[in-house]
Parts: C-alpha cells; structure tokens; sequence
C-alpha cells in the first residue's frame, strides 16, 4: 500500500481536497502533476485506507459500539477510562471528540472519492468512475447508519458553491443511494478502463461487481422492518446481478504495519490498559460455548496469572472450558458495581502488586493485536446469512437452511484472515450437524440468522455492523447497563448525536434534520431502526 499512497504524497494530491477548480493552474511539474497528468487511481488507495480506519480502532467502533452490542466489556476504570462511553454509556473526557469522528473521516473519505470520480470522467476511465460511485455510497451509507438523516444528495459540492448542504431524510437518501449504486454496477465494464492501484480487489472487475451488489443486499435488508416492498425489489435486483460467491470475495482492507497503515484496532489493543481492560462479554462468550462454536478457541484467551502477563500481550490459556465472559457495566471501585460484587466472580489472578483483578476473565487472542491484520468491510459469510433471511422472508429463491449453512461455514473459513488458525472442516461439519438453522417459525429463523450476524460481525472486528443489523433485526436480546450517570437514559444507544460542530457550520440544516428525526441523542431512532 506504502506505493500507492507515495505516489499521492509526491502528486501533491493532499493539498487538494474538495475542490478541483486550481488544477489547471499547477504546472506539470511531476512533484506537483496537474490534472491532465495525475493518475485518479492514484486515489483509490489512500480512500480504502481511510475507510478502514473509519470504521475500526479509535474512530469509535471500539469506544462505542463494541460494547453496546455486548461483544466486548470492560471495567473502564484506570487508564482506559474511556470505555465507560461503550461498556456503561458514561461520558468521558473525550466523548464529543469521538461523536464526531465518523462523520468527520466518513465525510473526507467520500471526498477524496468525488475528487476521484471527477479526474477518472475528463479522462473517460468510465470503471474507476463507477467504482468512485461504489465506493461513496458504502461511505456515505456507514455515517447514516450512524447519525440518520445526512447530507447525500447536496453533499461534496462546495466548488459548486454549496458550502452549507441540506440533510437529505434517510428514507430519501437510502432510496437515493440504492439507485446511484445500481447506475454505477451497471457502468462497469469488463472491457473498461483498468483498475489500478487497488488494494481491495486488485483491479478485479468482476469481484468490484460482487461486492457492489452484495452492498445492495445489505442496504436493501436494512428497509426490512420499514419498506418490505422496496426491501424485497432491491434484494430481487441485487440476486439477479450476483452478490459473493465464496470467501475469496471477501472485502478487506489490508493492513501493512511496516509501511505505516497498520490495522486501527490492533493499534487501540496494543496499548497495555486496553489489552487488560478490554475483555470479551459474558453475552459473547456464553453464545460461542452453548453451541461449542469452534471458533472460541482462536477468539478468546484466558491471560497467565498476574497484572504484568494481563498487560504484555503474551499467549494466554486458549482452552475452550476456562473461558468466562466479563458482565457489561461493571467496574473496579469497591462499590455496588464493583466486579467482586457480581455473584460469578471467579476471583483474580496473581497477588500483591501483580494482582490481575479481571484476570481470569476472557480477553482477545492476538490476532486482534496483530496490526498486519486486515479490517473486515464486508463478508461471503454476511451476505450469505442475510440472503438466508432473505430466503426465509420468501423474498428470493433457494432454501434459507442452505444460505445459513454457507454463511456458518464462510465465517468459520474467513477467520483465517486474521492471520490466525482457522476450522477444519470436521469441525465445521460437527457444529452445523448439532445447530441447523431452527426453521419451525419464520421468528425462530430471524432469531437464529441475525444472532450468528451479530457474533459473526463482532468476531470479524466490524462492531459497527454487529450494532446496526441488532438494530435492524432486534437480535440477540441484550438488557440494557443502567450505570449512574449514563447519558441514554439506561437504554443501549441507538445512534451518535450530530458532531457538535454541526450548530455553527451548517445550523439551518441540521435544525431541519432534527425536527424531522424527532430529536438528536443516543436513542432517537433512525428512520429504518424497527428492531426491538
């Protein structure tokens, strides 16, 4: 990747963000290429890489969403304070900072994008453009699902001279994008302009198309509970143009530690507070051991003995019988929410100065430490599960048993990724010989489905989706932390508040944006939220 983004350095791309109106002003100087000499591919890198970051790491994946879908916990008392935002829904001091980042990187990230999109059409490299169409709606799509209602359709216009965009309602802006989305598919081209510079698919067209129409499943499946009827017209289209076909279609963005642009989250559980404090859930780990899923022995460690074996990362005990999961809203103050107080507290490990009060408690193996490990964008495994709900619904052909078994069995494949150990195939065969998917009632399906969603997405790292289809789908039950002090009224957070900076740069939009949502904090509703 280090290439790829260099060349943009040394283009002189940074210096130039939203607005292109200068370029034929720049001489052609090869430390400064103007717009007839500057490869737009050059672009794609830097973008996929931003992506990733966005939705990983820091950005808020793991501040936030990791916790309030109960896969991961923490005591978030000492030096990682910062988790009582995720694990009790307490602020800390840099809460409206991370509020803010999504939007910030979602909306950079989208206009490097359009920046792309306008070099690829005065060279009619028609495939990158429509790539550059992919790419934005997946962007722009991840900060709605975040915030709701945001500016789409005015957005990344400020050399036209919208500097302040209206916020588009989110019914018109999925529809918006659903279409936009589809305009781009249907551009691409096998005979088009090479993709280069691709750090994703490397310049494969026909796996671009996979994905692109995979994202339609995904964002068709979020009207679920909302438009059925459009839900089902854009799961329809998205079949009939042919979504993943195998694990080797899976989105990821790489990382690459040794050139600088390592893996977010692997950054944020290197810190030696967070590799203490940041355990798997009980929720998590009592899932994965009630059906002896296969892969709770490469996820999860019990950590040696001692404060000092909690913080160094050093391998730990991988046995899938000591594993315990850490209660969510708990801490480490010797009050009511004491951890000790909870009545399974399996006690500590180590002793005097090298007492590990949460140790015994399950924690993430190391290749959620390895910052060569790539973010998972989108997966054979989720599509194949939601095309398993899809099927369950009647809204496609084929047996929704046999989407669920392909996507149990991507999922088991795609962990391998990490960089890790993956399951055999005996393994494989036993767990889905013992959980076929419940087909008794349409309910009973959707429960299943959407709880190997949710444990399948968190185990990939993409916490975020993990949150957003537990929205959608109101599975897996979780009770909600009621910790003093929380700011969503003891209820799981089902959207981040508009970023503060909002109220001074574009306060008449995001005034008509809030009235139309019905508020702007932690649990109002998005507009296609209908799941519990």
């Amino acid at each position: 990747m280090k290439k790829y983004i260099s060349a943009i350095l040394l283009a002189g791309f940074l210096g130039v963000t939203s607005c292109d109106s200068h370029f034929e002003e720049l001489n052609t100087d090869p430390n400064r290429a103007g717009a007839n000499v500057f490869d737009p591919n050059l672009i794609l890198p830097i973008a996929a890489n931003g992506y990733g970051n966005m939705i990983s790491g820091y950005s808020g994946a793991i501040l936030f969403q990791s916790m309030w879908i109960q896969a991961l916990a923490s005591t978030s008392t000492g030096g990682a304070n910062y988790y009582s935002n995720a694990d009790k829904y307490v602020i800390s001091g840099s809460t409206n900072s991370y509020i803010a980042n999504v939007w910030n990187n979602g909306y950079s990230v989208a206009s490097r994008i359009q920046q792309m999109q306008k070099l690829a059409k005065t060279k009619e490299m028609n495939n990158l453009v429509a790539v550059g169409g992919i790419f934005k709606v997946l962007t722009i799509s991840f900060i709605s699902d975040i915030y709701g209602d945001v500016p789409y359709s005015e957005a990344l216009k400020a050399d036209e001279g919208i500097t302040q965009p209206k916020y588009d309602s989110q019914s018109a802006a999925y529809i918006a994008m659903l279409t936009e989305l589809e305009t781009s598919l249907t551009a691409l081209s096998p005979t088009g302009d090479a993709i280069k510079n691709d750090v994703i698919y490397k310049g494969d067209i026909a796996k671009w198309r996979r994905f692109g129409y995979s994202l339609m499943l995904k964002l068709a499946m979020r009207l679920s509970k909302k438009d059925a009827a459009a839900a089902r017209t854009w799961v329809q289209k998205a079949v009939a143009g042919g979504v993943f076909a195998s694990p080797a279609d899976d989105a990821l963005v790489p990382g690459d530690e040794g050139n600088g642009y390592s893996n977010s989250s692997a950054n944020a559980l290197n810190v030696p507070d967070d590799i203490y404090e940041v355990r798997w859930s009980k929720k998590m780990i009592d899932y994965l051991k009630s059906t002896n899923d296969p892969r709770l022995s490469i996820v999860a460690e019990v950590p040696n003995p001692g404060l000092a074996a909690n913080r160094n990362g050093s391998p730990g005990n991988s046995n899938p019988a000591v594993q315990i999961g850490l209660p969510n809203g708990f801490d480490l103050r010797g009050g009511q929410f004491d951890i000790s107080k909870h009545p399974d507290f399996p006690g500590g490990t180590g002793s005097g100065n090298d007492l590990a009060p949460i140790g015994a408690y399950s924690r993430p193996t190391g290749i959620y430490r390895d910052r060569n490990a790539p973010v998972f964008v989108l997966t054979y495994a989720e599509v194949q599960l939601l095309l398993a709900e899809a099927a369950a619904r009647g809204w496609t052909t084929g047996s929704a048993s046999d989407f669920y078994r392909n996507g149990v069995t991507g999922a088991f494949t795609s962990m391998a990724k990490f960089g890790g150990r993956t399951v055999s195939a005996s393994d494989a065969t036993a767990y889905l010989t013992a959980n076929p998917l419940n087909t008794s009632s349409l309910d009973a399906s959707l429960k299943m489905i959407n709880e190997q969603i949710w444990a399948t997405t968190s185990l990939f790292a993409n916490f975020v989706e993990s949150w957003n289809n537990w929205k959608r789908s109101g599975h897996p039950v979780l009770t909600p932390v009621n910790f003093p002090g929380n700011f969503s009224s003891g209820q799981i957070p089902r959207r981040q508040p508009f970023p503060n900076g909002e109220t001074s740069l574009n306060a008449d939009a995001l005034k008509s944006a809030v009235a139309r949502m019905g508020g702007d904090d932690w649990i109002t509703r998005i507009w296609w939220d209908g799941g519990n």
